[in-house]
């Protein structure tokens, strides 16, 4: 799969591509729309992205637990080194003192990214500031010729370039769940 964005100003318009895509088989998690007014968006009943996913919570996360292991290692290879699981307490300490670190690590790591935008939109920030928004659709190779086909009938919709989507296994999940929160009573 690839990411495909695009810039507009109208989600009167977004509305309508996001309509036609879904009629040509496009499933609804393969596009969002990004946007500072999440309140239009909503109105306008767009897919749009959730607000801890504007955030770069995720990945720094992940860098904070990459971080948090490294320590941890260290805890426990200096430990073991000094010989101070040879102590009367022997190694649980040390194992605890590690865990705690892996954790801190990680927990820091998302407050961090709490604070900074997702690294993937940064370079659309002073566009949304501007009052635009960036609709961008995930779609596999066989879906191409729908998109542009879609796409240039869109004249006022500004290509901005691809990027990387998220894994197509994902979206399926997300496509079976929402299935399933609709027949649910």
């Amino acid at each position: 799969m690839q990411r495909h964005y695009y810039i507009s100003d109208d989600l009167n318009e977004l509305e309508t591509l996001e309509q036609e895509l879904q009629a040509q088989g496009v499933m609804t998690p393969q596009f969002h729309v990004l946007s500072e007014n999440d309140a239009e968006v909503e109105k306008h009943h767009l897919h749009a992205i959730e607000p801890v996913l504007k955030k770069d919570v995720v990945r720094s996360t992940e860098l904070g637990a990459a971080f948090g292991l490294v320590g941890a290692g260290l805890v426990l290879i200096v430990t073991y080194l000094m010989q101070w699981h040879i102590s009367p307490v022997g190694w649980l300490p040390f194992i605890f003192s590690a865990l705690v670190t892996l954790g801190f690590c990680t927990w820091q790591g998302g407050l961090i990214g709490i604070q900074l935008p997702n690294h993937q939109f940064k370079r659309f920030q002073e566009l949304l500031s501007s009052g635009k928004h960036v609709f961008f659709v995930d779609i596999e190779p066989n879906q191409q010729a729908v998109l542009s086909n879609i796409v240039s009938r869109h004249p006022n919709l500004q290509p901005a370039g691809t990027g990387k989507a998220t894994p197509r296994w994902v979206v399926k999940g997300q496509d079976k769940f929402s299935h399933v929160m609709k027949v649910m009573p």
